[in-house]
């Protein structure tokens, strides 16, 4: 029976990407390849339980809504995370992948939307980028952004023009907490008239820097 090491099951409000706002049950799988340093979830890098997948599909139907997203660490470290997309695709949830956009996400079920990485300059793993996830983008896919600086912004914004990434799919841009404030960011993005959605994360703004939510 294939087994995934799960840091938290939760339920809580989505805190970013389109889904924003959506109640949501949260699979945060443990461990992560990278080491960013804005990182809000460092406490997902070790330790974590065993559970196979049909337990981690009895829990999330316990809990009730429709929206599930799957995240970390970096879930795609884990090779069982793939059949746990697909299950939960099978039982009918609308699933999201949180990824850091290091690994490759050929193989995750196309059914999910994957919100993906691009690690800047600030993040201190911009070199981690596989940029041969792009070609593989599809509309309900999204792209995102930390910015921990003005310089990480305009580099971004180099990116984004460079591959036409808005052409690929919804490209968010989003302040690196404590870091830029969101009304420069938003400055920023209206200035030059980008073709990206500006998010902040809900769920900082509601419950600060509490775990498990």
């Amino acid at each position: 029976m294939p087994r995934l090491k799960i840091t938290e099951v939760f339920l809580s409000l989505q805190g970013e990407s389109s889904l924003v706002g959506w109640p949501t049950v949260f699979v945060r799988l443990t461990g992560c390849p990278l080491r960013c340093s804005f990182c809000d979830t460092a406490y997902a890098f070790h330790g974590g339980q065993w559970r196979d997948i049909p337990d981690l599909l009895a829990e999330v139907q316990a809990l009730g809504v429709r929206h599930v997203c799957v995240t970390g660490g970096e879930p795609l470290a884990q090779k069982n995370c793939l059949p746990l997309l697909s299950a939960l695709c099978d039982a009918g949830y609308a699933v999201s992948l949180e990824t850091s956009g290091a690994l490759d996400i050929a193989g995750v079920d196309p059914r999910v939307a994957r919100i993906v990485d691009i690690k800047t300059p600030g993040s201190a793993e911009v070199a981690r980028n596989r940029w041969e996830n792009l070609p593989l983008l599809t509309a309900r896919d999204e792209l995102k952004f930390v910015l921990c600086s003005r310089a990480d912004y305009d580099w971004a914004v180099e990116r984004l023009r460079e591959h036409r990434l808005h052409e690929r799919c919804a490209v968010l841009f989003s302040p690196s907490h404590k870091q830029v404030s969101p009304r420069e960011l938003a400055d920023w993005i209206v200035a030059d008239r980008l073709p990206v959605r500006f998010q902040t994360q809900l769920h900082k703004q509601l419950w600060g820097e509490e775990p498990g939510r």
